[in-house]
């Protein structure tokens, strides 16, 4: 009787791993692949059921078929946004028109011109300029975060969305509903006698019929205020210092242009997809006069964009590049066409350099970022590690003439997993305010060389080797 149950076991352990090799190659990266079919040969029946949960990066059918119907959804944000284009697109130089049709073709967002960019890098300034913001606002005002906490920071803003909607302004505000869990249903509970619409992005729950995957996740963080002021970056609304000892550095663009229209049609999109409550208002999408300033344009990605490879317009950029890359992330865990392109451009003659944050808040993300420092050092690229605090920024800059920023970080869960959004100027002015940003990162850093961080203890190596096999999971 034994004999037989352990001839079914290991029959059924085979099976598994012989259908994998067939199902998990299929629309996966190789990396990705080869990660998932490890942890099959070694543990087939725990990896199936964790492949079953989390195996493929997609949204469930009632959100897609919902997705289907934004194009009526975005009539007015349409018409708008193709005014402006015809008002307004810039004519790019050939070797920037590219890259900028590029992420059109991935986004749906032309590039527009005539926008004021403001770049603020205390954590605190942010606040208190979204707040002026939101006490200035005279008919919406809507924001989008991954994390909203009902501590002093979060309160603040509670207080001024408050204010603002016993004025008259329509307040919506959409949180993620992993992100801010613990802080939710207070942050709802506070805002509801003021007539703040606030709704959760993504919800999980077993019995919930629509639930949400808990490991896809709103990641976004943006504010649209009248349709006129944008904020988009890399901060969260609560404490710089939400964890003890540990404080964020972020930055942030406050825009003001055409791009803004952009924005909010990103949140009106995630609004719908929550709600299906179409946000059709003329009033939201009011039109930018012609005029010069920063030429910029929005990406959106995630799951419910499947086309809009966050991955592959850096890869492009960076392919593009003559003279100078520099990556700022608290994050970095690149796939191999990344990683190849960076490698490519030194070879090119091209600096790149990556910062990242000495300061880390996932263990097994650390060990696998550190997994890579040895490679890039070899190959040319110059490694900073960040001591001040914990660098949260993400940009990029390329050359003199592109500016990424957004909610992204380089890994698998930003370029694949998770909704980011990201702003893309190209303009020298916005470029030379982060490359100030980045020479002050400089100062505050401790410059890798490889020949120091192969003295390393053999046991960290084995660590991060580990965890770098576990990457394209992660």
């Amino acid at each position: 009787m034994i004999e037989v149950w352990v001839v079914g076991y290991v029959a059924v352990e085979w099976s598994i791993r012989l259908a994998m090799v067939v199902i998990v190659p299929m629309r996966r990266s190789p990396e990705a692949a080869r990660s998932w079919l490890i942890l099959v040969f070694l543990l087939p029946i725990p990896a199936l059921l964790i492949y079953l949960i989390i195996g493929r990066p997609t949204y469930p059918r009632w959100r897609r078929e919902r997705f289907l119907k934004l194009p009526t959804v975005f009539a007015a944000a349409s018409k708008e946004i193709s005014h402006s284009r015809y008002c307004r697109r810039p004519d790019l130089p050939s070797h920037l028109s590219g890259p900028a049709l590029l992420v059109e073709k991935l986004g749906q967002f032309p590039t527009v011109g005539g926008n004021n960019f403001e770049l603020i890098s205390e954590y605190d300034d942010v606040i208190n300029r979204m707040i002026d913001d939101i006490d200035a606002a005279q008919r919406t005002v809507h924001l989008l975060y991954y994390i909203f906490a009902d501590d002093e920071t979060g309160l603040r803003v509670v207080d001024a969305l408050e204010r603002a909607a016993q004025r008259g302004v329509q307040c919506r505000l959409l949180i993620d509903a992993i992100g801010s869990r613990q802080w939710a249903q207070n942050i709802a509970k506070l805002l509801a006698p003021a007539g703040v619409e606030v709704r959760l992005a993504l919800r999980v729950g077993l019995f919930r019929r629509k639930s949400a995957r808990a490991d896809l996740r709103n990641h976004r963080k943006i504010a649209v205020i009248d349709s006129r002021v944008g904020y988009l970056g890399s901060q969260n609304i609560i404490n710089a210092e939400f964890r003890e000892g540990v404080v964020n550095k972020e930055l942030v663009a406050r825009v003001v242009g055409p791009v803004t229209t952009e924005i909010q049609a990103v949140f009106i999109a995630d609004w719908f997809m929550e709600t299906n409550e179409e946000l059709a208002n003329p009033v939201l999408f009011p039109h930018n006069p012609p005029g010069g300033g920063v030429v910029a344009q929005i990406l959106p990605t995630g799951p419910d964009y499947p086309g809009a490879g966050l991955g592959d317009l850096i890869v492009s950029l960076v392919h593009g590049a003559r003279e100078r890359v520099i990556i700022t992330t608290p994050y970095f865990v690149p796939d191999e066409s990344l990683l190849q392109a960076l490698k490519t451009a030194v070879l090119r003659g091209v600096q790149v350099g990556l910062v990242v944050s000495q300061v880390t808040d996932h263990i097994l993300v650390k060990l696998a970022q550190r997994s890579f420092y040895s490679e890039l050092l070899f190959s040319g690229i110059q490694v900073h590690l960040y001591e001040k605090s914990f660098l949260h920024a993400k940009h990029i800059t390329f050359d003199d003439e592109i500016a990424f920023l957004g909610s992204s970080n380089i890994d698998i869960r930003s370029l694949v997993l998770n909704a980011e959004v990201s702003l893309i100027a190209f303009d020298k002015s916005v470029v030379k305010q982060l490359w100030q940003e980045q020479d002050r990162y400089f100062v505050s850093s401790r410059a890798l060389s490889l020949r120091d961080w192969d003295k390393r203890p053999l046991i960290h190596k084995v660590a991060e080797n580990l965890a770098r096999l576990a990457s394209p999971l992660l």
